[in-house]
């Protein structure tokens, strides 16, 4: 890796900031921000979790107003949930918010996911790059997050994709207007009706996916990565505000989304909210395992 050290978090990483549901670090050396998500009781996104990011994210942009716009160069979203980045909408949230017709209070969680998943395309409206690590699995809302961010590495293997048809409904806060930036919207559409769960190296070779690493190997991937973009600074950032221009996503567009979103899980069936449930009874066992 040249000259480059690989993450040393007790000599270049400085702890930032403990959430109840998010670790932090600040590495120095390369301006890295690193969040660390670890929701419970479930690695879904909780409000708590949700709560954490924001809180975290609001602090990296005083940061960087306060600096002058030199706090960061990188933010890099990760879990440390082994096997797992995290597995998406609190599904258990839903089926009680459903059962009280509460569409408020889901089209408000749902706002929530989009603020800071718009924040996260945009790079927080500052000049830094947003990375994803995936080290685990990604799905629904937790493979839509990984999609808002500019560069997405991940560790072969790990599986991510867009299960909600199995309780039919659809992922409502950026999947589809991401991915058809990158697949096209055919393939997009595709992709979440058929609830596929694709592995890293399929998502990879479609363009899902910027870089494979190897299993445990994906912070170091993520310095090979920063090593490479800083020494051409000048063409990365140009290419990210290119490509900010020509895949253009509106707040709008996110947001009439998500009301799409609220009035379809209203018109889920006991059937549906029961299929919903035992998936997070799946997710329970898995945790147990």
């Amino acid at each position: 890796m040249n000259n480059i050290a690989f993450i040393n978090k007790d000599e270049q990483v400085n702890e930032q900031g403990n959430f109840a549901q998010l670790n932090t670090y600040y590495d120095e050396k390369f301006k890295v921000g690193w969040f660390l998500m670890k929701a419970r009781p479930r690695p879904c996104f909780t409000p708590t979790l949700l709560e954490n990011l924001s809180d975290y994210l609001n602090q990296v942009k005083s940061e960087m107003k306060s600096s002058g716009g030199k706090q960061y160069d990188y933010l890099v979203v990760g879990s440390e949930v082994p096997g797992i980045f995290n597995l998406g909408g609190d599904l258990d949230l839903f089926t009680r918010l459903i059962h009280q017709r509460n569409r408020d209070q889901l089209l408000g969680y749902a706002i929530h996911c989009i603020d800071i998943l718009y924040q996260n395309m945009h790079h927080y409206n500052t000049d830094l790059t947003t990375i994803s690590l995936i080290q685990g699995d990604a799905l629904g809302g937790g493979f839509e997050a990984a999609l808002s961010s500019n560069i997405i590495i991940a560790e072969r293997g790990v599986k991510m994709g867009l299960p909600e048809v199995l309780f039919n409904l659809f992922p409502g806060m950026g999947a589809f207007s991401l991915l058809s930036r990158k697949v096209g919207p055919a393939r997009a559409e595709q992709m979440i009706l058929s609830g596929k769960i694709y592995k890293a190296e399929e998502l990879q070779q479609m363009g899902v996916v910027d870089i494979l690493a190897e299993p445990e190997e994906g912070e170091l991937a993520v310095y090979q990565y920063i090593e490479t973009a800083n020494r051409a600074s000048n063409s990365y950032r140009a290419m990210r505000q290119v490509k900010d221009i020509c895949n253009n996503i509106s707040y709008q567009e996110l947001t009439r989304i998500a009301n799409v979103w609220a009035d379809a899980a209203l018109n889920l069936t006991e059937r549906d909210i029961r299929m919903m449930q035992r998936l997070v009874n799946r997710q329970n066992k898995r945790l147990k395992a």
